[in-house]
């Protein structure tokens, strides 16, 4: 598409779509959110660009190809529901490490779970996956 107003806004359109996934992901373990939300908004902002400016830079912009966007995020989440077999629970039970000094008597520091590492293993999948479909639709047109 050859519109100076939509080239103008996806600049700025696309940089917040990015910023505002990535804030769902992070929110998602806790609060309605994570994961799968995340990618479809972090695809969409590559498809709005690929629409904009074509799926050649969209690709380029995106730097990694989909696919092995996904293949890596299925390792990711993989990962993620076979880390506590090494500390003797089930598959995919969610497991606790505090980072950082404590702050005060309740606080145990900076609190990270398998869960989010499984969020991002979902996060590049559904990015991947949604991202590649829409390039490959996009390119047959």
């Amino acid at each position: 598409m050859n519109s100076l107003i939509l080239r103008a806004g996806t600049r700025i359109l696309v940089g917040l779509l990015l910023v505002f996934s990535v804030f769902m992901l992070l929110r998602g373990h806790n609060e309605p959110g994570g994961g799968f939300i995340g990618g479809l908004l972090g695809a969409t902002a590559f498809i709005v660009y690929g629409i904009s400016a074509g799926t050649a830079a969209a690709r380029t912009a995106l730097r990694v190809r989909p696919s092995s966007l996904a293949m890596v995020g299925v390792g990711i989440a993989l990962f993620a529901g076979i880390l506590p077999a090494f500390f003797g629970d089930g598959f995919f039970t969610g497991q606790w490490a505090f980072l950082g000094e404590p702050t005060g008597p309740d606080d145990k520091g900076l609190p990270v779970s398998s869960v989010l590492v499984f969020d991002i293993g979902v996060y590049l999948v559904v990015m991947g996956a949604v991202s590649g479909l829409a390039f490959a639709l996009e390119e047959e047109v």
